[in-house]
């Protein structure tokens, strides 16, 4: 009761101190007072979103809405078709800095001699592995997800956390790559063999999966929901390939986010794998190293590897010219071999063609290429194209500063440089970059 009365009070006097108040002195308490509510929930949105069970769940709709209002302001536009080359000074020497571990090793040349295929033994009709225990990916996360099924059929212990805790120190980071994936299983579960090719066919597959290992691809995927206007839903994914029926002809996939024992067409998993130079993953026990080197045949080397894509790359773009993909692959493949202004070449056609507005979240070889050929204006439009729809890309940023270095802006290379270490504190390429900015002022 005496709680009551002193509430009755304090409400009364409220009451009559408004009565003796200007009205306009009313409005200016009134918006006060919204003001300090407004900062007040703020202060209690940021306080609650730093609670890690509310931050796992609501930062990737933050993301999204940010992303989404991000494009409203500066709409996304398709990605930019090449400069012309008379506007272009194509150097001839490609310079020898910077060397990273995106740069390819010096390899011969490419030799135009019939694709050899692998020499197997008959395989079953139809394979269905022991699926491990799936697990539902976490925003941005197919990759380290896969990975974790992958181990986990070998019996590791341990999830997708346990990987992106190495891998990927900031849950907003997009992309994992191919390398980055075969570096956990190598420094982390040193009891299995990894290795990753590119060029790989349907029958690889089955080969594989037909002595007991799975074999993880990276392939395209689609958003369900536009993130910004015009958005093409395009990006890339992770799957791991665990069984097959040649009479249904359908692959199993553990999905990562569409679920478990998914069944996928033959046809639709080529082309969805060609998208990313039809690369693939393969994890295993020693004592089958002979089985994999016998399915491989000279796909083990990794140069010949290479050769096998070029070559397997050109006769689909001869085949399909409009095939934006194919001439991608082309680039990328001729690009492992130093050859930058084939490659840029190509490059340009699937330009031409039109690629998908995520493309270079994943894949930078063209960044390479148009670096070594002193195309400064095509990789300084690339890169940012690529941060527009990636703030966060650490290899983006990374070739921004490069580019910037080349152009006589090392004040801004450096910064770009710094940008991609604080994106990702583990990335090599750019802890090289602020080394060699220190020595070469």
């Amino acid at each position: 009761m005496h709680a009551l009365l002193i509430s009755l009070m304090i409400g009364l006097n409220a009451f009559f101190t408004l009565n003796l108040l200007s009205s306009d002195k009313i409005a200016a308490m009134r918006k006060s007072s919204i003001v300090k509510t407004f900062l007040g929930l703020l202060i209690a949105a940021g306080l609650l979103y730093q609670i890690p069970a509310i931050h796992d769940r609501l930062s990737w709709r933050l993301d999204f809405a940010l992303t989404y209002l991000r494009g409203i302001v500066n709409p996304v536009k398709a990605l930019p078709t090449a400069i012309p080359k008379d506007q272009e000074i194509v150097d001839t020497n490609p310079s020898p800095t910077p060397i990273t571990k995106d740069t390819p090793p010096n390899t011969p040349e490419v030799k135009n001699s019939p694709i050899p295929e692998p020499t197997l033994t008959p395989i079953p009709a139809a394979v269905s592995l022991p699926a491990p225990e799936w697990e539902r990916q976490d925003i941005n996360n197919c990759g380290p997800a896969s990975l974790a099924m992958y181990l986990r059929y070998y019996g590791w212990e341990g999830d997708q956390k346990t990987i992106t805790d190495v891998i990927k120190p900031f849950r907003e980071d997009r992309n994992v790559n191919v390398e980055e994936l075969v570096y956990y299983v190598r420094n982390h579960a040193g009891w299995l063999k990894t290795e990753y090719r590119v060029g790989g066919n349907l029958e690889l597959l089955k080969a594989f999966i037909s002595i007991g290992i799975p074999v993880m691809i990276e392939e395209s995927f689609y958003f369900e929901e536009p993130y910004w206007i015009n958005d093409d839903l395009w990006a890339a994914h992770y799957n791991l390939i665990t069984g097959y029926d040649d009479i249904a002809q359908v692959f199993t996939g553990q999905d990562s986010f569409h679920g478990a024992d998914k069944l996928i067409p033959y046809q639709e998993l080529d082309d969805y794998w060609q998208s990313f130079n039809r690369v693939y993953i393969l994890i295993y026990t020693p004592e089958k190293e002979a089985q994999v080197l016998d399915i491989l045949g000279d796909n083990w080397d990794v140069d010949v590897n290479r050769e096998n894509a070029l070559e397997i790359a050109m006769q689909e773009a001869q085949d399909e010219p409009g095939n934006a993909y194919a001439w991608f692959n082309q680039g990328s493949n001729l690009t492992y071999f130093e050859r930058y202004i084939e490659a840029t070449d190509a490059f340009d056609k699937a330009r031409e063609i039109g690629l998908p507005q995520r493309m270079l979240r994943y894949q930078f070889s063209p960044f390479i290429a148009y670096f070594h050929t002193g195309q400064m204006d095509d990789l300084i439009t690339l890169t940012e194209y690529a941060l527009e729809i990636t703030p966060n890309s650490e290899e983006a940023w990374l070739w921004h500063g490069w580019a910037m270095y080349r152009t006589g802006d090392s004040q801004q290379a450096r910064q770009d440089f710094e940008r991609a270490s604080q994106e990702n504190p583990n990335y090599q390429d750019a802890i090289y970059a602020l080394d060699f900015m220190r020595d070469n002022p």
